[in-house]
């Protein structure tokens, strides 16, 4: 069975003019943090030691309906993400390094 090692992957494409960025982030090793409130703009912010991602309002400015929609797409989806790494670390035979059972007991 082959090491699962964690990485970032960053790729920078530009074609017909247009320039796309792309970053996986294969790592637990990373933050994800809120920002903003009381009047200012918010801010979602993904880092890891080689990758920072940002997501805030339209052109900086003030939180528009798109804005607001966007928001709510990255909720949804963060929930489904949350619910199948749950299922799928419940799912897992325990690993002898992990010391936890896969209902998250400590492993005797």
């Amino acid at each position: 069975m082959s090491e699962h090692k964690p990485y970032t992957y960053v790729t920078a494409s530009i074609h017909e003019g247009v320039t796309r960025f792309d970053v996986s982030f294969c790592t637990s090793e990373m933050s994800a943090k809120a920002f903003g409130g009381d009047g200012e703009r918010p801010f979602l912010a993904l880092s890891s030691t080689e990758a920072h991602m940002t997501v805030t309002t339209t052109g900086g400015g003030p939180v528009t309906e798109q804005d607001v929609t966007l928001a709510r797409e990255i909720f949804t989806a963060s929930a489904r993400y949350l619910a199948n790494c749950e299922r799928l670390h419940a799912e897992q035979p325990t690993n002898p390094t992990d010391q936890t059972t896969p209902a998250g007991e400590v492993a005797a």
